[in-house]
């Protein structure tokens, strides 16, 4: 009996999301030491720009809905939450609501990605990937969208709190 044949599909999909954030992690820090944290926030954001593009095919495809245009705030609702079910690990401690005026909020009780950048050293300098992932995964779908507020280096360097809205025109 393998590995693959013992694991539940929900600590399947957690060992591999936890992987796929430590060479995520891993590619950043090499990248912030050999390069500086300029240049790895640059390549680190046109690496998610490009990646965005092939998850949300790929999601569509999962999903059967490979011609899907999301055209409702409905639809934009099942189709998130259908991707972070698998996107999305346990250890990724957020919470995001569906508000009624086309908004999506969010809230880190504690941020996976600048808990990272604090055990490298390189925290106060990261440009936040995360969110920037979320918008270019909107952008993927043909959804315009404005990110409240603006994020430029991690909110956790500037609030007390990594929290904001997404309002989306559908």
């Amino acid at each position: 009996m393998t590995l693959f044949d013992l694991l539940e599909k929900k600590d399947l999909k957690e060992l591999l999301v936890k992987c796929w954030m430590t060479h995520d992690g891993s590619w950043f820090y090499n990248c912030a030491r050999e390069l500086g944290i300029d240049t790895a926030n640059k390549l680190n954001k046109a690496a998610i720009k490009n990646l965005s593009v092939i998850e949300m095919q790929r999601v569509k495809k999962a999903l059967g809905q490979e011609k899907l245009k999301i055209k409702t705030f409905d639809q934009l609702k099942d189709f998130v939450n259908s991707a972070f079910s698998v996107i999305k690990g346990d250890f990724m401690d957020f919470e995001y609501t569906f508000l009624d005026d086309n908004r999506i909020h969010w809230e880190m009780n504690s941020c996976f990605a600048y808990n990272g950048m604090k055990m490298i050293g390189f925290h106060k300098q990261y440009e936040c990937g995360v969110i920037y992932r979320i918008g270019c995964w909107l952008d993927a779908l043909g959804i315009e969208y404005t990110i409240l507020p603006e994020i430029d280096v991690c909110l956790l360097n500037s609030q007390e709190k990594c929290t904001g809205d997404i309002i989306v025109n559908i």
